[in-house]
């Protein structure tokens, strides 16, 4: 049975010790706010500074972003992570993936088989050089399960169905 905090428009979810505020447009439907989360989540372990709807000087703007860190390795306030979640336009995809080569980009759908979105995924990557990969995610319908009555999101890798894009090497 899903969350009952999924019934309201704004949610406090909480993961890996962080929390975040989500909320569903009027027009929007659950499952967009809902991979947001969920892609947050997911790649929380791996960037911990990670968070939702934030812009970052871009014409586009991220779902879920992480920014480098002023630490000397990458230029403060480049995204070291960009997740997508839903439709994403191929125009879009193809001027993110060439503008930030060195960024790691995850594309969230909703309970979808992967191969028609891995085959455009394909084509916009085909001849683009790239540092850092892109993941291709479906979240199942039983993803809604993941998210508990009291706003924690309890999500891994093997919970979705998801491909891995490499750069080359």
């Amino acid at each position: 049975m899903p969350s009952p905090i999924l019934t309201r428009r704004r949610w406090r979810l909480r993961a890996q010790g962080r929390a975040i505020v989500i909320v569903q447009g009027t027009r929007e439907k659950l499952e967009h706010p809902l991979m947001k989360a969920l892609l947050w989540a997911l790649y929380l372990p791996q960037y911990p500074g990670a968070t939702v709807e934030v812009a970052i000087g871009d014409r586009y703007k991220p779902d879920v972003v992480a920014l480098a860190p002023d630490d000397g390795r990458c230029r403060p306030g480049t995204p070291i992570f960009w997740g997508e979640a839903g439709s994403v336009g191929r125009d879009k995809l193809a001027a993110l993936v060439k503008r930030y080569p060195e960024t790691h980009f995850a594309i969230g759908k909703w309970d979808t088989a992967l191969h028609h979105p891995a085959d455009l995924l394909r084509q916009v990557l085909h001849g683009v050089k790239r540092r850092a990969p892109v993941d291709l995610i479906s979240f199942p319908a039983a993803a809604l399960e993941c998210i508990d009555a009291d706003g924690h999101i309890h999500i891994t890798h093997a919970d979705v169905l998801w491909q891995r894009f490499d750069p080359p090497a």
